[in-house]
């Protein structure tokens, strides 16, 4: 087994300056050492190793055969070290890194992505996860490490003394449905009005659906009759194309329905109150450590809320 634990980088940089330029002396004054150091580092590499690395010819030295495999391995490692400089120096200065983000629908959609695409115009080499989940959910996984920050509402009565919370806006809800309903183009469409349809609703505590239900009892009314429960946004769109049916949404995801061909198909009924559900905050772990890279992308996310 080879002895090396003594090299160090310098001294693979003077080998491979050595089979570059064949002079051990040429060598030496590039690595801005003298040439008995240089001499004696070469004596010691190859005292480790048990063979000569280079041939001393009349004319320079010349790697052996034991010497070109050496070299090639040592160029090999040297490329390694300078990657893992830049990439370490990249991350220390938030231009590379990984950054974890837990978020509401409305939130991810709105904020975080638009953050993400801001920051990567500088900025190629961020691993970002986007997880979008319930606001139960995404504060035990900030507790649990899972993220680096959330956007999301505090469950009531959770004890909130380590975290560090900043306010953001206050959620709007939307009503989407088929661009051929018969609500869609009327004004001011009463919540009365709207009970007669198919529902697909987020599913029971989830804080739009509270939302919609807590309008309908302000207002006198009785919930719904037919709901379909169902907290994704893909089989609430089917259900939309299929018929008459009414969904709530973020608006924050029906402006991002609204730029593509889905948005053609779909409208936004003209209610006659606004739906508001409670705001929900950036937050993240005031023990939990930081990166420059996770710093960038939540500063980011303050700048745009």
């Amino acid at each position: 087994m080879l002895s090396l634990s003594r090299l160090k980088p310098g001294h693979l940089k003077l080998l491979l300056r050595i089979a570059e330029t064949g002079k051990l002396q040429i060598a030496a004054d590039q690595m801005a050492i003298s040439q008995p150091a240089a001499s004696r580092i070469l004596a010691d590499v190859e005292a480790d190793i048990g063979a000569p690395i280079f041939e001393r010819l009349p004319r320079g030295m010349t790697p052996t055969e034991t010497g070109r495999s050496f070299l090639r391995r040592i160029s090999m490692i040297l490329a390694e070290f300078e990657g893992l400089e830049q990439e370490l120096g990249m991350i220390q200065s938030g231009q590379s890194g990984r950054v974890r983000i837990g978020a509401v629908t409305g939130p991810a959609v709105g904020y975080v992505v638009p953050a993400i695409a801001h920051i990567r115009e500088q900025t190629r080499n961020l691993d970002v996860t986007i997880h979008v989940a319930p606001s139960a959910d995404l504060v035990r996984g900030l507790e649990e490490r899972h993220f680096d920050f959330i956007i999301a509402r505090l469950p009531h009565g959770y004890d909130s003394t380590d975290l560090d919370l900043n306010p953001a806006r206050t959620e709007r809800v939307v009503l989407l449905a088929n661009i051929q309903h018969p609500l869609a183009g009327r004004k001011a469409c009463a919540l009365a009005d709207l009970r007669q349809y198919e529902w697909v609703m987020q599913e029971r505590g989830a804080p739009i659906r509270q939302a919609v239900e807590n309008a309908f009892r302000t207002n006198g009314l009785a919930l719904p009759d037919r709901v379909s429960n169902s907290s994704s946004l893909l089989v609430a769109l089917t259900m939309l194309s299929a018929g008459n049916a009414i969904t709530p949404q973020a608006q924050e995801v029906a402006e991002l329905l609204g730029t593509n061909g889905i948005g053609a198909r779909l409208a936004v009924l003209d209610i006659a109150q606004d739906i508001n559900v409670e705001p929900y905050f950036i937050i993240r772990h005031k023990h939990h450590a930081s990166t420059a890279a996770v710093m960038q992308v939540y500063h980011r996310v303050l700048e745009i809320l």
